[in-house]
């Protein structure tokens, strides 16, 4: 498997409880910043729930 770069590019203002909830668990701590994941299948789960608030890149 390999890893995922995942990078905030919208605010998560205004956004469901969940969604913000699925930004930290992430790891994610303000715009622009990014967290590196293995690309697992729980952590596609949850970049498909916050996928229209991150940018994600697979990375080597």
């Amino acid at each position: 498997m390999g890893k995922l770069k995942i990078t905030q590019v919208r605010s998560a203002i205004n956004r469901l409880e969940r969604q913000k909830r699925t930004i930290r668990a992430l790891g994610i701590l303000r715009m622009q910043h990014s967290v590196t994941h293995e690309d697992t299948p729980q952590i596609r789960g949850m970049i498909r729930t916050v996928a229209h608030l991150v940018k994600v890149e697979e990375v080597d």
